[in-house]
C-alpha cells in the first residue's frame, strides 16, 4: 500500500498568521516547496506565480520553469544549487514518495538546468537556506530582504517562511509598496483546490 499523499490543506489560524504579518512576504510550503498559502506580498514577490493555477504553484518549479525567475533573483545559480540539493536530501529520506518523484520527473524533463544539477548529487538541509536575498523586482526595483524559514506545528512537513526587513529603510520601504500592489488575494477551497477571488 502506497503511503498517504501529505497534506495540503492549511488552517485558518496560520492563514490567519500570514494576513497578520503584512506587510512581509509569508507563505507556508509543503515538504515539496508547493506554495500552500501565501500573503499577497508573497504572491507580488514571486512575479508571475500567480497567474499559474494554484495546483501548479511550486517554488522550485517556479525557479526553474518560469521565465521571470531568472530576473528576479540577483544570485539565480546559487539559488538553483540550494534547492536542487534540498531535493536531493528529501531524496535520500524518502525516495518512493510520489509528490516528491512527480516533481522531480517534470524537472529532469523541462529543465536542461536541473538534470545537470540533478547529477552532481550534493545535498543539502532545508534550514541551510540564506539568511538574506536579493531581488530585481519589476514593481519595486532592487529589494534585499532577510529571511526565515521553521517548521510549522501540527502538519508535518509545512514550513512557514517569511521575509522581513528593518523600519524605516529603503528595503522596507519597497517591502510595503509590493504588499500595497499586491494583486487580488486568491483563496484555495480545501476539498476541490479551486481559486476564488
Amino acid at each position: 500500500m502506497p503511503p498517504a499523499a501529505p497534506s495540503r490543506t492549511v488552517s485558518p489560524k496560520v492563514r490567519l498568521l500570514l494576513e497578520n504579518l503584512r506587510p512581509s512576504p509569508a507563505y507556508v510550503t509543503s515538504r515539496t516547496l508547493d506554495l500552500l498559502a501565501a500573503n499577497p506580498g508573497a504572491l507580488a514577490l514571486y512575479t508571475g506565480i500567480e497567474n499559474w493555477p494554484v495546483r501548479q504553484r511550486n517554488l522550485a518549479r517556479y525557479l526553474f520553469l518560469h521565465p521571470q525567475s531568472r530576473d528576479l533573483y540577483a544570485d539565480w545559480t546559487a539559488q538553483i544549487r540550494g534547492c536542487v540539493a534540498r531535493l536531493r536530501a528529501l531524496a535520500g529520506t524518502d525516495p518512493d514518495a510520489p509528490d516528491l518523484a512527480g516533481l522531480i520527473g517534470e524537472l529532469l524533463l523541462k529543465s536542461p538546468d536541473f538534470a545537470r544539477l540533478w547529477d552532481r548529487y550534493d545535498v543539502a538541509r532545508a534550514g541551510h537556506a540564506q539568511k538574506s536575498k536579493t531581488f530585481h523586482h519589476s514593481q519595486v526595483g532592487e529589494i534585499t530582504l532577510a529571511f526565515q524559514g521553521m517548521q510549522l506545528e501540527g502538519t508535518p512537513g509545512h514550513r512557514l517562511g517569511i521575509y522581513v526587513a528593518e523600519p524605516g529603510t529603503p528595503d522596507h520601504d519597497a517591502m510595503t509598496l509590493l504588499d500595497m500592489t499586491a494583486p487580488p488575494r486568491a483563496t484555495t477551497h480545501p476539498a476541490t483546490g479551486r481559486t476564488r477571488t
